[in-house]
């Protein structure tokens, strides 16, 4: 399974952005997708995750409310529509595959390569 992320640039604060993590191979109906990033100077957070199969959703406190994941099982691509940006989302976004249902980045086996994300104020 290869994971290509795309949809990272430049915003101002309160603008929106869209992510994209295209997959490639085949995805088992129990995977479980996630964006995670990494602010500079900071360790990788978990943003949001959901089910290839089913339409739960989890979101970090962070950004609850403002970013949604969600996935076209036709297209095997995950979006993560990002609004009302701050300037504290600023860094590269990172989407995963996994099989657990888990917000600690050890928990997936496949990254994508990572888009930035940089919000001005």
């Amino acid at each position: 399974v290869q994971l290509q992320a795309s949809g990272g640039g430049l915003v101002q604060a309160g603008g929106s952005l869209e992510l994209s993590c295209a997959a490639s191979g085949r995805i088992y109906s129990s995977a479980v997708m996630a964006w995670f990033r990494r602010a500079p100077g900071k360790e990788r957070e978990f943003v949001a995750l959901t089910r290839w199969s089913r339409t739960s959703t989890l979101y970090a406190d962070s950004v609850k409310g403002r970013f949604t994941i969600s996935r076209d099982n036709a297209k095997n691509t995950v979006y993560l529509q990002m609004n009302s940006l701050k300037p504290e989302d600023t860094g590269v976004y990172y989407c995963a595959r996994g099989i657990q249902w888990a917000t600690q980045s050890g928990a997936y086996n496949y990254w994508g390569q990572g888009t930035q994300v940089t919000v001005s104020s």
